[in-house]
């Protein structure tokens, strides 16, 4: 029987013929990617079954579970290697803000993107204090969302890595390390999503050179309006507030696009 909800549709990009070739391609770069344990909690079926299918079909070991305690359950017997998570869960509107606030409890480490049609900044907000590694509205394509899959998996393999093999850009007080897509301010580390890290990366690799919107969202693999740019942008500096009250790097050019003060 139907029930009253909207039928779920499929993610963007698994309506189309070969919705995966650029799926394919992102994973067969990244060798570190295959055979990863993922989890997806999402309780509409559809959506889930779909996730679940693509990620499976191109060398992830993907399992999904349809509510907070089925997956808190599974997630007490072993952790996977990353979590992809829907706020809402259910009867529970707030169950994928507890069960990341759980995760994150058990492991400082464990990669976790909400992937959710709810994209209010006090939303978004919400769930990067609680420690999720970046937030994803579910319009996005399945070649962005696997993007930020084998980024995280290539972050977590970095960070194993000799400090001496990293690539470090350095401005002021400024360390940008991005092999370990690491950033920190005065030695400080500000906790950057994947997303707002490589728009923090296009900016300071060129000082004073204004980027506009197009090369942040191309840099950050992201196709998203200006107002969503704009709140990635003012997150940013939120965090780089948090660490040094006086942060004023990022400039604003207006009707232009934004620059790293020189």
């Amino acid at each position: 029987m139907e029930s009253g909800r909207t039928r779920a549709k499929a993610p963007p990009g698994l309506r189309k013929r070969d919705p995966h070739s650029n799926l394919r391609a992102i994973i067969t770069r990244n060798p570190h990617a295959m055979g990863r344990n993922i989890a997806i909690v999402e309780d509409e079926p559809l959506i889930r079954a779909n996730y679940v299918e693509a990620l499976n079909r191109f060398g992830y070991d993907t399992r999904g579970y349809g509510s907070r305690q089925e997956a808190s359950n599974a997630f007490g017997i072993r952790l996977p290697e990353l979590v992809i998570i829907d706020i809402g869960l259910g009867d529970e509107p707030e169950g994928g803000f507890d069960l990341c606030r759980e995760l994150r409890a058990r492991s400082a480490t464990l990669p976790i993107i909400f992937l959710t049609a709810r994209d209010s900044d006090f939303d978004v907000i919400s769930g990067l204090r609680l420690g999720a590694d970046d937030y994803l509205s579910k319009d996005t394509s399945l070649h962005q969302l696997a993007a930020r899959i084998a980024a995280l998996f290539r972050r977590i393999e970095s960070l194993k890595a000799p400090a001496s093999s990293e690539t470090v850009i350095g401005h002021g007080p400024l360390k940008l390390e991005s092999e370990r897509m690491r950033v920190s301010w005065n030695d400080v580390e500000v906790p950057l999503t994947v997303t707002e890290f490589w728009m923090v990366h296009t900016l300071v690799r060129f000082p004073g050179h204004v980027k506009n919107r197009d090369q942040l969202m191309r840099e950050a693999e992201l196709v998203v309006d200006d107002a969503t740019i704009t709140s990635h942008i003012k997150r940013i500096r939120k965090k780089f507030i948090a660490v040094a009250a006086d942060f004023d790097a990022i400039e604003t050019v207006h009707g232009v696009g934004y620059r790293w003060r020189p």
